[in-house]
């Protein structure tokens, strides 16, 4: 095993861990609570199998989904933004070549690392919130709860980004 694959399951256990021992529990407002853990989803490096990614990030969003107890939400969520991640990178970056050996999200620029994070935050968290409520009755409170916990969750996301992972 080597070094990127060992920080990469460390990484992985260290959010489920801190998601569902410490930020389930944060109930800001009454309702807003941070998903970290989808941090693990911004970081993972591009060059690995896609299938693989796929396939972690499903069990990380199961992992959550089973100390949440909230029945799948998350697991579906998570494979989602896995699985658009790629095209969302190439749009922000604007590069029909993408070099995928030479990508460090902290080598972008804040702007693009914010856009990057922002855009994957709120799809996440818009369908997390509408698998949990699933009605069209309750689409301001599905518009309201993205809005307000995506902010909560760039700013924790942004801050441990910065903070914790290497600049190459």
């Amino acid at each position: 095993m080597n070094n990127l694959t060992l920080s990469n399951s460390i990484r992985f256990i260290g959010l489920v861990l801190l998601q569902a021992l410490v930020l389930n529990h944060i109930n800001l407002f009454g309702y807003l609570n941070p998903f970290a853990y989808i941090i693990w989803i911004f970081l993972f490096p591009i060059r690995k199998s896609q299938s693989l990614f796929l396939i972690a990030s499903f069990l990380l969003g199961l992992s959550v989904d089973f100390f949440s107890d909230s029945g799948g939400v998350n697991a579906a969520a998570t494979l989602f933004i896995a699985f658009i991640r790629l095209p969302i990178l190439k749009a922000i970056l604007k590069k029909s070549d993408f070099d995928y050996l030479l990508f460090n999200l902290r080598a972008l620029s804040i702007d693009k690392i914010f856009l990057y994070i922002t855009t994957l935050t709120i799809i996440h968290h818009f369908i997390v919130f509408s698998l949990e409520y699933f009605s069209f009755s309750d689409f301001t409170t599905i518009i309201s709860n993205t809005f307000f916990t995506s902010i909560f969750t760039i700013l924790v996301s942004i801050l441990g980004i910065l903070l914790f992972v290497k600049k190459k």
